[in-house]
């Protein structure tokens, strides 16, 4: 079975995380799938939403750490995480999501690129870039301030604070929290209907509030580079592997 699982209903779209034994980490090869979904959204006219979900308490746990090891003791690290957070600044084709359990890292700053997020109760959402010497990515410094305020991104992507559902409601980045057995349902209801408002209208309207994002672009670009180059300090390599000791002991 496929590690990302995509599937179509009606005129959703649906992006699935199917790597529960591994907390749905993320390798290259599913960013990679991920980014061809989202072109597909842009070229196909039949899509009209796309829906990403996961698993029962798990969203995704965000990058395969052994993918940012191997960056860090000197190998390639690749274009697929880029070519996934470029496709989803560059939509115009609407996103929501559904989360049950853990969002880290990547999996907590892609929802701000979502325009409507269902959450269980029992779902959070955490950024640990910091502790393991590395900075915010997917845009997240400027989303993060803009959707939240100063204080609530500072907390989540710097001191890395983990926001449970309620807080995470309040800062804006979860749209409803419903029970864990209606997470899915849920979100897959409101794609349904976004799918069915006249598509252009709804295109114009999703630009419009989403404002002009060659500035999210930039700065994704920004971070990105930053992020490479902390990948690969001491700083970051030692933080690596003392997690990686920490998690086998």
């Amino acid at each position: 079975m496929a590690d990302i699982d995509i599937t179509r209903d009606g005129k959703v779209q649906i992006v699935r995380f199917n790597r529960a034994s591994k907390k749905n980490a993320i390798t290259r090869a599913m960013y990679a799938q991920m980014a061809a979904a989202l072109a597909e959204a842009e070229s196909d006219d039949d899509i009209r939403v796309t829906a990403f979900l996961g698993q029962p308490e798990v969203f995704t746990s965000g990058n395969d750490l052994s993918d940012f090891l191997t960056v860090a003791q000197g190998g390639e690290h690749g274009t697929e995480v880029q070519d996934f957070l470029k496709a989803l600044i560059t939509s115009q084709t609407p996103l929501v999501a559904g989360v049950d359990g853990l969002a880290v890292g990547v999996g907590t700053t892609m929802l701000m690129h979502c325009d409507m997020v269902f959450a269980s109760p029992r779902a959070w959402l955490q950024t640990p870039f910091v502790d393991l010497g590395l900075v915010p990515e997917a845009g997240s410094s400027l989303l993060g301030p803009n959707i939240m305020g100063y204080q609530h991104a500072f907390a989540l992507l710097a001191l890395g604070e983990r926001f449970y559902a309620e807080k995470a409601k309040e800062a804006g980045l979860i749209h409803s929290i419903v029970e864990p057995e209606l997470v899915d349902q849920s979100t897959l209801g409101a794609a349904r209907l976004l799918a069915e408002k006249p598509p252009q209208a709804l295109k114009t309207a999703r630009r419009l509030l989403r404002g002009d994002t060659a500035p999210l672009m930039n700065r994704m670009m920004e971070e990105g580079v930053l992020f490479g180059e902390a990948l690969k300090s001491d700083e970051a390599r030692s933080a690596f592997m003392a997690f990686m000791s920490k998690k086998a002991s």
